[in-house]
């Protein structure tokens, strides 16, 4: 199961209404290290005004490396922390997360992060089986 849901926001899904700040705060809950994580690169990329921050650091459990990949495989979990952190993310082998401030200003280094040339050269032994 990706996330903890409670059964009052089930049920408010089961006759659609679903406040989306209301599962932010689900995803918030349910995948405490992958929040964690993408709200740290957030503030360093706004502290810094860099093109974008990521992460080079393996998480340090199998736990927080299944966490990565829930939030950022979903669609729904990885749009609403986009939507809701005002960035947009990108992700590589398993732990590599970016955030990139929304603008044309960005977009250029958005393409260059997510080009299957930067997928190459982002590979290593350590993360084969990731």
């Amino acid at each position: 199961m990706s996330l903890d849901v409670s059964p009052a926001l089930l049920e408010k899904a089961e006759r659609g209404e679903v406040d989306e700040r209301e599962f932010v705060d689900c995803v918030r809950n349910s995948l405490p290290y992958a929040w964690a994580l993408i709200s740290s690169l957030v503030a360093q990329q706004k502290v810094d005004g860099s093109e974008f921050a990521d992460n080079q650091v393996p998480p340090p459990s199998e736990q927080a490396r299944g966490q990565l990949l829930r939030a950022l495989a979903s669609d729904a979990i990885r749009g609403s922390l986009e939507r809701h952190f005002g960035v947009r993310l990108a992700f590589q082998n398993c732990h590599r997360v970016a955030v990139f401030p929304p603008g044309p200003g960005s977009e250029a280094r958005y393409a260059l992060f997510t080009s299957v040339r930067a997928q190459l050269l982002n590979q290593s032994e350590e993360l084969r089986d990731c």
